[in-house]
C-alpha cells in the first residue's frame, strides 16, 4: 500500500496510540506523522472494493493494510517491530492488533474476528507461526496479493496469467461468436462452469480467453491434480479467489483424463463468478454435484479454415489446398505456419510450398505423440507399390475416401447424416510380407500426411485401464495432429472378445468395448493391419469402413516385385527372370530380403546381381520359413 492511503495512515495512527508518551524515536516519530492525515485515498479503493465483496469487517480491513503496508514500507515495519519489541518481529501479531484496533470492535474480540474472518478463509490474510500462542501468531497478506491491491499484475504459485509467453493462436469467427454466447449465458447462469473439450490445448487456451475476454476479465490458468506417473501437485487455491476479485480475472482450470476418469471442480474461497475447464474428450467433470455444459470444440470449416491458413502462410492456392484436404483446427494451422515461416526464412525463400507443409506437419502439436507412437518417415511412390489389378482398385478407393470424408455426405439423406463420423478406418488383412504395411506408408505419402504407427510396448501397461488412457492420449493427439495412424498386429489390441472365467476376461473385454467405442468416433484415419480377419470381433469389422485383403502374389505380380527390387544393376535374362517369378511362391517382403542378400553378395564382388546371387537369396529366405527351396533353384548352393 502506498504511503499516501488514508487507510493506511489511519492503521498507522492506531498504532501511534500506543507509544508512551516520552518516547522520541525515530520509529515514533514515524508513526506520530501519520496521526493527523484524516480522509479516503484513491489508492484505498482495491482493498474497499475488495472488502465489500468478500464482506470483511472494519477490523479485518485494517489488519490487511497494516500487513500489506509492512511489505512495502520499511519505516513501518521498523516501527512495528519497535512495538512488539522483544516478542514480535516487523510484522503485526494478533495480540498488537488487538490493542490497536480494539475501538473498533468494542463488543467482541478483535483476534476471534480476524481468525474466524473471511479475510483468513479466503486466504486473502495468512496467520503465521501455528504452534504459538494465539496473541503472538504473525498476520501477513501473500506477496501477489500485495501486489494487487496495488495494481499490478503478479500470478499465484502453479497458474499462468494470460496468454503471454503463450503462440499466437487465431481464432475463425464462428468460434469468437460461439465463445461471446457462452460468456452471456455464464453471466446469467448459477452455477456458471463450463467445460471447454478439445485435444489441442492451444486452442482451447484461445478460446478460454476469448470468453474471458467477453466476460469482462483475463484468463488465470490452473493446473488441476491428475493421477498416475508423474502427477503434478495441484496449485494451492486458498489465497487465488480475492486475486480473482482484485485483478478481474476468471479461473481456467486445466487438467488431462483417461477414460473413466473424473474430476471436481475445486471451490475457490471468496470467488463465486463463472470459470471454465479445458480438458480432452474422455473423463467426466463434476461442478456442483452436477455435470456441467460441455462445448467441444471441433475442426473449423473450410471457409473458416482457409482464412486461417492466409494468416499462417499467406493468401495462394496452397492456402485453398490446404483447407479442402486437411481438416486441421485452429492451433495445428498455427502451429504449422509457425514452422513453415520458420523453414522459409532458413532457407531464403518468401513462399512456402506444399513441401513446406509435410516437413512441418511431422512435427506434433504439444508432446507425447512420440513416446506412443513411432513415425514412419519414408515415402513410398507410386511405382514402389507392386500390386494386382483388384487390390489396386480397392487401395484407389480407400484412397478417395480419405480425400473426400468431409464432404462424403453432402447431398445425401436424413439417415446418411445421422452420427456420421468423417474418420476413415481400414484393415488390410493377409499373409506376412504381402505388402500391408508398405500400401499405409504409400496411402499416407499420397495423401500428403506423417504416418506415426502406435508402439504397443507403451500404449499397453499391465495396470487396470492404463492401456486405455495410454489409447485415448494416442486417438486424441492423432485426430489433433492429423497424422495418418497405422496399428500393425492390431488384433493384439482389437481381438475377440472372450467368455469371462476370470477376473482378467473381465478387465480384458472392459478394454476391448471401449476400444471398440473409441474407433467409431475417431476423427482422424486408422489403419490396422493383421494376419487374418478371423481374429477380430465381428462388432469391430462393421465400424470398419474398408477390408482389403492382401493375397499372395500370383507369378505376374511376383515377375513385377523381381523387377520393382533388382531395378537395372542386374544381368538376369527375361529366362531366368521368368523361371524366379514362377517358382519361388514367396510375398514381396520375402522377395525383397532375397534381393538384399544377393546385393550383398554381387557388391562383394563389385559386380552386376546375377542369377545365382539371387538364389542364394532365396535359399535363405526359404530356410527362415522353414521350407525347402524349389529344385530348380538351388543351382548354386
Amino acid at each position: 500500500m502506498a504511503e499516501s492511503s488514508g487507510l493506511h495512515s489511519s492503521a498507522l495512527a492506531a498504532l501511534a496510540a500506543l507509544l508512551p508518551e516520552n518516547s522520541s524515536s525515530a520509529e515514533a516519530a514515524f508513526l506520530r506523522s501519520h496521526c493527523a492525515a484524516a480522509g479516503a485515498s484513491p489508492s484505498d479503493a482495491p482493498v474497499l472494493k475488495l472488502a465489500e465483496q468478500l464482506a470483511l469487517r472494519p477490523v479485518e480491513i485494517m489488519t490487511v493494510t497494516l500487513a500489506c503496508a509492512v511489505e512495502s514500507d520499511l519505516m513501518c515495519g521498523r516501527a512495528i517491530a519497535h512495538l512488539q519489541a522483544p516478542v514480535g518481529g516487523s510484522r503485526p501479531t494478533l495480540g498488537l492488533l488487538a490493542v490497536a484496533f480494539s475501538e473498533l470492535e468494542a463488543e467482541r474480540n478483535i483476534i476471534e474476528s480476524i481468525v474466524t474472518g473471511k479475510a483468513v478463509k479466503t486466504g486473502l490474510l495468512q496467520l503465521l507461526n501455528e504452534s504459538a500462542p494465539a496473541v503472538e501468531r504473525v498476520a501477513a497478506v501473500p506477496g501477489p496479493l500485495c501486489l494487487a491491491l496495488g495494481g499490478q499484475d503478479s500470478a499465484w504459485p502453479g497458474t499462468r496469467l494470460g496468454l503471454d509467453g503463450y503462440p499466437e493462436t487465431p481464432l475463425p469467427p464462428s468460434f469468437v461468436a460461439e465463445a461471446q454466447r457462452q460468456a452471456r449465458a455464464l453471466s446469467a447462469a448459477s452455477p456458471n462452469v463450463l467445460v471447454l473439450r478439445s485435444g489441442s490445448l492451444a486452442e482451447s487456451r484461445a478460446v478460454a480467453a476469448e470468453i474471458a475476454t467477453a466476460l469482462g476479465g483475463r484468463p488465470l490458468f490452473i493446473e488441476m491434480e491428475h493421477s498416475g506417473p508423474g502427477a503434478k501437485e495441484p496449485a494451492s487455491l486458498n489465497g487465488v479467489g480475492p486475486l480473482l476479485l482484485l485483478r478481474q480475472l476468471v479461473p481456467v482450470f486445466c487438467c488431462e483424463l483417461g477414460p473413466g476418469e473424473r474430476r471436481t471442480v475445486p471451490t475457490t474461497p471468496g470467488y463465486t463468478g463463472p470459470a471454465l475447464v479445458l480438458c480432452g474428450h474422455e473423463g467426466s467433470i463434476e461442478a456442483y454435484g452436477e455435470s456441467p455444459p460441455a462445448w467441444i470444440i471441433g475442426v473449423p470449416r473450410r471457409q473458416e479454415r482457409r482464412r486461417l491458413w492466409n494468416l499462417a502462410i499467406g493468401k495462394g492456392e496452397l492456402a485453398t489446398r490446404l483447407s479442402t484436404d486437411y481438416r486441421h483446427g485452429s492451433g495445428r494451422i498455427a502451429q504449422l505456419g509457425r514452422r513453415v515461416r520458420q523453414r522459409c526464412l532458413l532457407e531464403g525463400r518468401t513462399r512456402p510450398l506444399f513441401a513446406d507443409i509435410a516437413a512441418a506437419s511431422w512435427a506434433a502439436e504439444g508432446s507425447g505423440l512420440e513416446s506412443l507412437a513411432q513415425p514412419l518417415r519414408d515415402q513410398i511412390p507410386d511405382e514402389a507399390l507392386v500390386t494386382g489389378t483388384t487390390l489396386r482398385e480397392e487401395l484407389s478407393r480407400l484412397l478417395l475416401r480419405c480425400r473426400s470424408r468431409e464432404s462424403l455426405i453432402e447431398g445425401l439423406g436424413a439417415s446418411a447424416l445421422a452420427r456420421y463420423r468423417p474418420g476413415v478406418r481400414a484393415l488390410f488383412t493377409g499373409p506376412s510380407g504381402t505388402g500391408k504395411t508398405l500400401a499405409a506408408g504409400w496411402l499416407a505419402t499420397q495423401l500428403g500426411l506423417p504416418l506415426y504407427r502406435a508402439d504397443l510396448a507403451s500404449v499397453t501397461s499391465k495396470y487396470i485401464g492404463e492401456t486405455e488412457k495410454n489409447l485415448a492420449q494416442l486417438l486424441a493427439r492423432a485426430e489433433e495432429s492429423g497424422i495418418l495412424l497405422l496399428f500393425d498386429e492390431a488384433d493384439s489390441l482389437f481381438g475377440k472378445r472372450t467368455e469371462v472365467k476370470e477376473s482378467n476376461d473381465r478387465f480384458a473385454n472392459a478394454q476391448t468395448n471401449y476400444l471398440l467405442q473409441r474407433i467409431e468416433t475417431f476423427d482422424g484415419i486408422a489403419l490396422l493391419t493383421s494376419n487374418s480377419r478371423a481374429r477380430f470381433d465381428p462388432a469391430f469389422c462393421r465400424r470398419l469402413d474398408m477390408i482389403i485383403e492382401f493375397p499372395m502374389p500370383g507369378p505376374e505380380e511376383r515377375r513385377l516385385l523381381w523387377l520393382s527390387h533388382l531395378g537395372s544393376h542386374h544381368r538376369l535374362a527375361p529366362r531366368e527372370l521368368n523361371q524366379i517369378a514362377a517358382s519361388a511362391d514367396l510375398a514381396g517382403g520375402h522377395i525383397r530380403n532375397a534381393v538384399l542378400t544377393a546385393a550383398v553378395l554381387a557388391q562383394a564382388k563389385r559386380r552386376p546381381i546375377e542369377y545365382d546371387d539371387i538364389c542364394i537369396g532365396l535359399t535363405d529366405e526359404y530356410r527362415k520359413l522353414g521350407r525347402q527351396a524349389p529344385h530348380d533353384l538351388a543351382r548354386a548352393v
